[in-house]
């Protein structure tokens, strides 16, 4: 989202007659309420369960550098995951928002060196290593509110990952994380929007 989807990416309202637009409008709004509903302790079990899943899979048993972000909001909690990912001694990027909604990166170290950011993010404070960065990792972890059964990403509407995952060279893992009942939805489509080639929710990991 960003988260930096998270940035929360921040939200366009639709032209009247766009209708795919407003139907990215309204299935934004259904996911959102959803999560808003899920109780706390529901959300840190799926923080828990999304992180074993993933830590298990071989493309992140292969990764020498996975990009990830910090969940915020309603979106499925990173923090086992990004600890689970250093204590495996892999090298984490983290998102930094820029000024256009453009992506920055930098190293994730620890959670000390993490601090509030605008739209409610948290961004590591380390030398950023510019929004090319991205295409140095072997496995991109993204966030998202839903995704098609092609693969279809639905972000928050500021663009933020259509442009970072431009610059992934194709090949790469570039997967959602999303929950269970978020994945396989009809996500409607527009030319600038980008395809990811997999969705991880707290049960599985689905490959596109």
């Amino acid at each position: 989202m960003p988260s930096a989807q998270t940035p929360p990416e921040p939200g366009r309202p639709p032209h009247p007659a766009d209708p795919v637009a407003a139907s990215k409008t309204a299935l934004r709004d259904r996911v959102v309420t959803a999560r808003r509903r899920r109780p706390l302790l529901e959300r840190r079990q799926v923080a828990e369960d999304l992180a074993a899943v993933l830590l298990g899979t071989p493309e992140l048993r292969r990764a020498a550098t996975v990009a990830a972000y910090v969940g915020v909001g309603g979106e499925p909690a990173t923090g086992p995951l990004l600890a689970g990912l250093r204590a495996a001694e892999r090298r984490v990027l983290l998102p930094v928002l820029l000024p256009d909604l453009d992506l920055d990166w930098a190293v994730h170290t620890s959670d000390a060196d993490l601090a509030p950011a605008p739209r409610g993010l948290l961004e590591p404070q380390g030398p950023r290593l510019g929004p090319d960065a991205v295409a140095t990792a072997d496995v991109v972890l993204v966030p998202g509110l839903a995704v098609s059964p092609a693969g279809l990403r639905l972000g928050r509407g500021g663009g933020s990952y259509d442009r970072a995952l431009l610059r992934v060279p194709v090949g790469t893992p570039t997967w959602v994380l999303l929950h269970d009942d978020e994945v396989g939805l009809d996500v409607p489509g527009a030319p600038h929007d980008r395809h990811v080639t997999g969705a991880a929710t707290p049960t599985r990991v689905v490959r596109f």
